[in-house]
């Protein structure tokens, strides 16, 4: 690419986008929307947005049965399924928790492929989702410690955030013949459309009893912010990016988002990172690094959560 900075800066900025949110979103849930109100916002959002773009950018039209079963699992798993998974847990954990769980997704896309793809996996793959696997085990059954910031239900809260990074390794196998043979704003409008109708008997209750008048301005801008910022601008910015990113660096990024999730929480006073996380978020990290040294075929996507 000829302006590298200007990948460096959309790689940062997503990373950035999807950091922020783990924090921000504890201010509007529970107390002014559900998590599952917030992802009919973001999924009708995000359906509409890209429905218009890829009439404009493109005349590609999903055919053939094959296609459009795969279309729409990817919609029910990848963006109903995970966005739901995703507010759903962190509703009920900590912004830290959620963000270290998370990182293991690609782990899901080596496990995904070999089952759905018959990919093999090589030995240091093997170590890496055990060690992984031991850190995600010990952030998502680790017991609360008094004076340290928690969630409502941090197990289950943390449980469902390993379900969604589960949900988005196998919605990342699934959609990527799909994004290689037909323009990707025809398959994010897709797809979106069919996870806003996944996320709907879920969630338009609480998205109607939430009180769009007399919400502060702060929680209207959070609200805004995950709608826009979150779910289009990021995918934006991501589709375009990995166009030109190499591996190695998508998984520098992959790493960035969950540090600055931690430095973001802590500012704002939302979580306390205590060496305990730490250790733990080093195992999770080391895992996914051995899991990630990709062989010379068949590359594994390292792309930041669809949150």
């Amino acid at each position: 690419m000829k302006n590298p900075v200007l990948l460096h800066a959309a790689l940062f900025l997503v990373a950035l986008i999807y950091a922020a949110n783990y924090s921000l979103s504890k201010d509007v849930m529970p107390v002014y929307a559900g998590p599952f109100g917030l992802v009919v916002l973001r999924t009708l959002g995000a359906a509409l947005f890209f429905g218009v773009l890829s009439r404009i950018v493109s005349k590609d039209r999903i055919t053939g049965r094959a296609d459009n079963v795969r279309a729409i699992l990817s919609g029910i798993i990848g963006i109903g399924a995970n966005q739901l998974l995703f507010f759903g847990g962190l509703n009920l954990t900590t912004p830290i928790n959620a963000s270290l769980v998370q990182t293991v997704s690609p782990i899901v896309v080596v496990l995904a492929s070999a089952v759905l793809l018959g990919e093999k996996i090589r030995p240091m793959r093997v170590v890496g989702i055990l060690v992984a696997g031991i850190g995600a085990a010990l952030i998502v059954l680790g017991r609360e410690v008094p004076g340290v910031a928690h969630g409502a239900n941090p197990v289950l809260g943390n449980i469902l955030i390993l379900c969604n990074a589960s949900a988005f390794g196998v919605y990342l196998v699934i959609v990527m013949p799909l994004m290689r043979k037909y323009n990707p704003f025809t398959v994010l409008a897709r797809i979106f459309l069919v996870g806003a109708l996944a996320a709907l008997p879920f969630g338009w209750r609480q998205a109607l009893a939430i009180d769009f008048a007399n919400l502060p301005v702060v929680i209207w801008a959070e609200i805004l912010y995950m709608v826009v910022f979150l779910t289009i601008v990021a995918y934006l910015l991501n589709n375009w990016a990995l166009k030109y990113a190499s591996p190695t660096l998508t998984g520098v990024y992959l790493y960035l988002q969950p540090v600055l999730a931690v430095l973001i929480a802590v500012a704002l006073g939302k979580d306390t990172f205590t060496v305990e996380k730490a250790l733990q978020a080093s195992l999770i990290f080391v895992g996914v690094f051995l899991v990630s040294k990709k062989p010379k075929a068949t590359p594994v996507p390292l792309t930041p959560t669809a949150e």
